[in-house]
């Protein structure tokens, strides 16, 4: 080695975001390593989807009840990488342990092998349609939901019969080695569920390999683009799970103490990392003040350390700085803290009212406990400017009246009306954005389709009188077909 080169490290850490503390060391995988462990899955998809419904079903049941006899040491590791409180992480893998038992259990429904009906036209045919595996699956999670978020690709990619290489966030290595640790003896040892560890370039590695399947990504629209442009080179399909600026609209009408309560702790909760949480409200001027009141009392009782923990990524404190100082700069008026509210690794909660629509703090995604509360004068005002970003993943309504019908005006992937993020915690609802938020689906039949090939497939069962597809066909008997066609279709 030259007095010039840099060794490249063969670990890393991880460290509790609170104190500092390291909690663990984990390898750096290379391209060689990540190939190697590709090889690996290849072998074990094969197994495992010869297994069957039936036989993948009772596997994971038992890797269902082992999460549940782990609950609290799993909970921990969360804990230690992410600084959230003890039952935020439980609450986190309750839920993910109610996808994978959905998943499991649904698989067979939704994928076996189905008749279609053929048509007139090709009665004389028998159609199919199956849903095969991929084969491998290269997950690349997220770190503010380490065990949920990503279980939403893993637990359906292996009921639909995958096997799965996941990398998790250079933050969180230690839970997804804890989440593979837990399955391993279930599936005899082999290679189904493996984790690779790094940075950003074991991520492109994963991305790159031979033999992956299709990768399902969550994280920030900019890495996700940087994704999509690396798989774009061997033409690996991509499911992309991004952030959101997730709009909340209070009607005139709504009960507001529900939705008070609902905009902090969607706002705040995670201390405000969650893509799907609420980042502005838009509440109709009738109501505003007293909607207002009612949010920053609550907002007020909440501390960080207790009701939420720190930034997990360290950096992301000064993206929240920077997004309170513009909405302040641009005119904003703060109710509950300021700028003095980022002390990091924590920030108290920031509520800022009539915050201009150009500003940072509400075009951008600030990951932070920071909620912008802007007034309008109607709900068709609140929809529009709802709309108005590029992101398009989660919102919330609250109307006693018309949730359903501002519900569907929304253009986003999911909606809860009168509560906070609920269709999260749903297994048969299907999970993802629009626009700069993503597109392709986890959770629910379309995360359970999301990780397989459809396979058509047709039979003929006795030869038509008029040949068609031949040859052979006359304009006699395309006469006589155009009479039928006339006959069904033109009237």
């Amino acid at each position: 080695m030259t007095a010039t080169e840099v060794p490249i490290p063969t670990t890393f850490a991880s460290h509790d975001p609170r104190t500092g503390a390291v909690v663990g060391t984990h390898p750096v995988h290379d391209a060689a390593a990540v190939e190697a462990a590709v090889a690996r899955a290849g072998d074990a998809a094969k197994w495992w989807g010869g297994l069957g419904f039936a036989e993948r079903r009772r596997r994971l049941g038992e890797w269902r009840k082992a999460l549940v006899r782990s609950i609290d040491d799993l909970a921990r590791v969360v804990c230690d990488e992410t600084g959230k409180p003890f039952d935020d992480a439980r609450l986190e893998l309750v839920l993910a342990i109610d996808h994978l038992d959905w998943a499991a259990k649904h698989a067979e429904r939704v994928l076996k092998r189905r008749t279609v009906p053929a048509g007139l036209l090709m009665s004389n045919q028998a159609a199919s349609l199956r849903y095969a595996p991929i084969g491998v699956v290269g997950v690349i999670g997220p770190w503010n939901y380490p065990v949920f978020t990503p279980m939403g690709s893993i637990a359906y990619a292996l009921a639909a019969g995958n096997a799965v290489v996941f990398k998790p966030s250079e933050l969180t290595p230690g839970v997804g080695t804890a989440l593979a640790d837990s399955l391993a003896e279930i599936v005899e040892g082999r290679a189904l569920f493996q984790v690779v560890t790094g940075s950003g370039e074991t991520g492109a590695a994963l991305c790159r390999a031979p033999g992956i399947g299709k990768i399902a990504f969550t994280g920030s629209t900019a890495t996700g683009k940087r994704v999509m442009a690396t798989c774009a080179e061997t033409l690996t399909p991509v499911l992309i799970e991004c952030g959101g600026k997730d709009p909340m609209i209070v009607d005139a009408d709504a009960d507001l103490g529900a939705a008070a309560d609902a905009a902090v702790w969607g706002g705040m909760s995670n201390a405000g990392q969650t893509c799907v949480g609420v980042e502005r409200v838009y509440v109709h001027d009738a109501v505003a003040d007293a909607f207002t009141a009612e949010v920053v009392s609550r907002a007020r009782a909440v501390h960080p350390g207790a009701e939420f923990g720190p930034m997990t990524m360290a950096s992301q404190s000064d993206v929240v700085r920077g997004h309170v100082q513009d909405a302040l700069a641009r005119g904003g008026r703060a109710v509950v803290g300021g700028v003095e509210s980022v002390r990091p690794p924590f920030v108290d909660p920031v509520v800022i009212l009539d915050v201009p629509e150009d500003s940072t703090a509400v075009r951008e995604e600030t990951f932070g406990p920071l909620l912008v509360v802007n007034r309008v004068p109607d709900v068709d005002e609140a929809v529009r400017r709802a709309n108005a970003t590029g992101y398009g993943l989660g919102a919330t309504v609250f109307s006693k009246a018309r949730g359903e019908e501002i519900a569907t005006r929304l253009r986003c992937g999911m909606v809860s009306i009168n509560s906070v993020i609920s269709f999260a915690g749903i297994p048969s609802l299907p999970f993802g954005g629009v626009g700069d938020s993503g597109f392709g689906r986890i959770h629910g039949e379309d995360g359970l389709r999301e990780f397989t090939r459809p396979q058509a497939v047709t039979r003929q069962r006795f030869a038509l009188p008029i040949a068609v597809t031949s040859f052979r066909r006359t304009s006699r008997g395309m006469r006589a077909l155009l009479g039928v066609v006339k006959l069904r279709h033109g009237r």
